[in-house]
């Protein structure tokens, strides 16, 4: 009997014909779709096959003057007045509505975004329905969150979501704002905004009263009108740390209250006593998880010197396992690059990365000719003053360095403009709680890494951003305290 070398995985497609898409989305304000004023529109494309999937309302500053109208009156007429546990049940809604509606959001999920399905399925809608189940959960107990204290809702919240995990980032944003007695004018990434639009469907089926959530569509300028608006108390972003610098700047002086959830470049620290083979899955999860689009990737991987060439080598052999192809393929482990813009910032840095003397290595996975693809990437021969060390790139590409002692790697880790989030893998305790101490991130991870839950709060130092969300902190960017 002759052996099999290679296996070849028969494609497993995820079916659509279960899914309701409309060719165009209007703007939801005041619990109804509604055309923009401008009667402009754009394209979401599917970055697979660069398709075109629908067309969306580009919101005006007249749309947005409605949207948060809208949410004013709601917010004084009934949402802050409304009993906490009354709230609750609203909240609670939408999660068993996701639920229900699963299947549907992960395959447009994947559709939209270009994310693999296992990861839309498996991770992004189950976990955004946990934050609105975890949220809807603390209406009527703010009391035990914040002891001692009163709270009072900020008001209307404007909040900004990014390409990368559009479901369960809206679901990051909303769940608090809600429950703690805000109204919201949410908006989605222009390349990705049909989950969004989704939800919309699920919060009117829900009964939430009109204006209590506003979602409008479009692209830089309609994040600026949000930010800049006099009659929002409260803005809420998750993207690039140059953005965030601008809203910084804008609400400065304003008495608004912000949250930011900004760019990162985590280390992920591999010490030769560490279970190695559970390591390499971690590093896989770590920096290929979603395309590398995350923003506490491992991009940055310290291996300690004795077990370098045995990481690396296992790493490598990894790597020509994972599949790159059809997002809606159960199969796939990468997606496609969310957009051809970003596409072009993957290459630019990967040629950077090679000019600046790293030596390269990609997997020898064949690319669809069609979309915008990446192959999974690994640099070595780097160093700390490389900007693909420094720098975020967003893609699924690694820099890779080594390391002698524990105090040799936290210098290098906290050599670093960002501190998102980290990871440590290692048998001793005492490493964990060294490193973990003594590295300036938000979020480290022990023997895992790319983990969530709704109750873990998650944010970051330095150019990472300003406040937390998730868990009992996530209540706190929401509330005043009395």
């Amino acid at each position: 009997m002759s052996k099999t070398k290679n296996w070849v995985y028969s494609p497993a497609p995820e079916s659509i014909d279960h899914i309701q898409l409309k060719n165009r989305y209007d703007l939801f304000i005041n619990g109804e779709f509604i055309p923009p004023v401008d009667g402009k529109y754009f394209d979401t494309i599917n970055p697979s096959n660069e398709e075109k999937i629908a067309e969306v309302a580009e919101s005006s500053q007249a749309d947005i003057e409605k949207a948060v109208e809208s949410a004013r009156k709601a917010y004084t007429k009934i949402w802050s007045k409304m009993a906490p546990k009354e709230r609750g049940k609203y909240i609670f809604r939408i999660a068993r509505l996701l639920q229900e509606r699963a299947r549907e959001f992960s395959v447009i999920e994947s559709m939209d975004g270009g994310k693999p399905i296992r990861e839309s399925r498996d991770v992004d809608v189950p976990l955004s329905a946990a934050h609105f189940f975890y949220y809807a959960g603390w209406t009527d107990k703010l009391e035990y969150a914040f002891p001692g204290r009163d709270t009072r809702p900020l008001g209307v919240a404007g909040q900004i979501i990014p390409w990368n995990f559009p479901l369960l980032m809206a679901a990051w944003k909303l769940a608090p704002a809600l429950a703690t007695g805000n109204t919201v004018v949410l908006k989605p990434a222009e390349t990705t905004p049909l989950t969004a639009m989704k939800l919309a469907e699920i919060i009117q089926e829900a009964d939430f009263p009109p204006g209590v959530v506003n979602i409008v569509a479009g692209a830089g300028k309609t994040g600026q009108s949000i930010v800049n608006h006099p009659d929002i108390e409260k803005i809420a972003f998750t993207g690039s740390t140059e953005v965030g610098k601008y809203i910084m700047k804008a609400v400065a002086g304003s008495g608004k209250k912000y949250t930011l959830e900004l760019g990162g470049k985590a280390a992920n620290i591999i010490f030769e006593d560490a279970a190695l083979d559970q390591a390499v899955e971690g590093i896989i999860n770590s920096i290929f998880f979603n395309q590398g689009h995350v923003c506490c990737a491992g991009s940055r991987l310290y291996i300690q010197e004795g077990v370098a060439d045995e990481v690396i080598s296992k790493l490598r052999k990894r790597m020509e396992t994972l599949i790159v192809g059809d997002p809606l393929d159960k199969n796939t482990d990468i997606g496609a690059i969310n957009s051809k813009m970003q596409l072009d910032k993957i290459k630019t840095y990967v040629q950077l990365g090679k000019d600046e003397g790293g030596s390269i290595y990609q997997s020898s996975c064949s690319l669809p000719k069609k979309g915008f693809w990446h192959a999974p990437t690994i640099f070595t021969d780097v160093s700390q003053s490389n900007r693909i060390v420094q720098e975020e790139i967003f893609g699924p590409v690694l820099a890779i360095q080594t390391f002698r002692t524990v105090d040799e790697v936290i210098t290098k880790a906290n050599n670093s403009s960002y501190g998102l989030s980290g990871g440590v893998w290692t048998d001793k305790g005492s490493k964990i709680f060294k490193v973990t101490k003594d590295i300036r991130a938000g979020v480290i991870w022990a023997n895992t890494f790319n983990t969530f839950d709704p109750s873990s709060p998650f944010g970051g130092y330095k150019e990472s951003g300003v406040g937390s969300e998730g868990g009992v902190e996530g209540l706190m960017g929401y509330v005043d305290l009395i």
